[in-house]
């Protein structure tokens, strides 16, 4: 799907500074960050607290309107808006995550920290490096690298797949399928 011409519109009036244009512009796409939000600390197992949702949609449209809409100026229109929107939002809040607090859960049965590192006595989480090492000790070596390279190092799917040589899209599948079989190793969900 590409860029309907009501994203259009509304990109032209942001881009010229329209009055009016931002608050449309944030008025369209904040369901779908917060949405966005949600999903990625759900998917890296970091318990999200109102304030966690708050700042990180305040970093997701401050990272918008850097450099004079640079992010949007940036984009070619070659899909929605809203898909491009969804992997500026994930980029951002997976950078705020890794420099508030680098190590990501396994599992949300875990103590887990939000994402400023402060406990969440809600849930418990699994901080122990050995341990989270030890799980990928278990892993065949493609599973253990992308895994690894995923929440230890936080990159994106394209850059796993370079490195790896993997395609992309086959990436978020190997990842359920390793995390699930670290759950088992750990004895999480059993």
């Amino acid at each position: 799907m590409g860029l309907s011409e009501i994203d259009r519109q509304l990109l032209k009036r942001c881009l010229e500074r329209k009055p009016g244009a931002w608050e449309d512009f944030v008025d369209r796409f904040l369901g779908l960050v917060v949405h966005v939000i949600h999903h990625t600390m759900r998917s890296r197992s970091v318990a999200a607290t109102a304030t966690d949702i708050d700042d990180l949609t305040g970093d997701v449209f401050l990272a918008v309107l850097q450099d004079d809409f640079a992010t949007l100026r940036h984009f070619r229109g070659e899909s929605s808006l809203a898909t491009y929107l969804t992997v500026v939002a994930r980029r951002v809040v997976v950078r705020e995550l890794l420099r508030r607090h680098p190590m990501t859960p396994l599992d949300p049965t875990h103590e887990t920290r939000d994402a400023w590192g402060k406990s969440n006595p809600e849930v418990e989480r699994l901080s122990n490096r050995d341990e989270i090492e030890r799980l990928l000790a278990g892993l065949p070596a493609p599973e253990a690298d992308v895994v690894r390279l995923y929440h230890l190092e936080g990159k994106s799917y394209r850059e796993i797949s370079s490195q790896v040589g993997m395609p992309e899209n086959s990436i978020g599948p190997l990842l359920s399928r390793a995390r699930e079989k670290m759950r088992r190793a750990a004895g999480i969900g059993e």
